[in-house]
């Protein structure tokens, strides 16, 4: 189930994307205020932000300078301001799209949809991909490091994959889990640190002091080229 972080003041709007997102079977979480979106953001990292511009306390256009910073997941505004400006500035903060409202919740629905597709677009139609001294080729299992080869078990490049098609973004382990195992195989989060040990071991220079596969405490791990 897709999570959904909708960043809204207005309670009517906020009941009706709500209902919109999780009539079409997304999980979704309300943050009413900049300071809660982020501390929500960071805790339940969710795959897609609907972020409004006016919000008490920190600003909407500050709020999307900070999540893309930390995280390429897609942002779309949604704003009663009509101001071409507006747009612009939004675009160049980070923000993949901008609703003016009154909006069609279809035609969100749609967007939503479409930046999903996009974002998961990245790796999976890319059999070939190499970061660092690393070249990996999903069709054949195949990974080299340095030009030697590296054994991976069918987990560990399922694992992989996932950070690949998650760059730069945070996730949680419980994520982890959900999306590369699924929760009734493995119902402790150990497994993740295992496996993310197991990757530094066979694709960082110093294991000890990752260059790619980051600890964010507190949170989980980040995926950085």
């Amino acid at each position: 189930m897709e999570r959904i972080l909708v960043v809204e003041d207005d309670v009517a709007v906020q009941k009706a994307l709500r209902r919109t997102f999780e009539s079409s079977g997304f999980e979704v979480t309300v943050a009413a205020d900049g300071t809660t979106a982020m501390q929500t953001f960071a805790a339940t990292t969710p795959r897609v932000v609907l972020l409004d511009l006016r919000l008490p306390g920190k600003s909407g256009q500050d709020l999307c300078r900070e999540i893309r910073k930390q995280s390429n997941v897609p942002i779309l505004v949604l704003s009663a301001a009509s101001d071409v400006l507006d747009k612009v500035l939004l675009l160049e903060l980070g923000a993949d799209d901008y609703v003016t409202k009154p909006f069609s919740p279809r035609e969100l629905l749609a967007r939503v949809r479409v930046a999903l597709r996009r974002l998961s677009q990245g790796v999976e139609k890319q059999e070939v991909y190499t970061f660092g001294e690393i070249e990996v080729n999903f069709g054949k299992m195949e990974l080299l490091r340095a030009g030697q080869s590296v054994a991976l078990t069918p987990q560990e490049f399922k694992m992989l994959r996932f950070f690949l098609n998650n760059k730069e973004r945070v996730v949680s382990r419980t994520e982890l889990l959900n999306e590369v195992w699924g929760y009734h195989s493995y119902p402790t989060t150990r497994t993740v640190d295992t496996h993310i040990l197991r990757l530094r071991q066979k694709l960082e220079r110093d294991p000890a002091d990752p260059v790619h596969f980051r600890t964010v405490h507190g949170t989980g791990y980040k995926f950085v080229e």
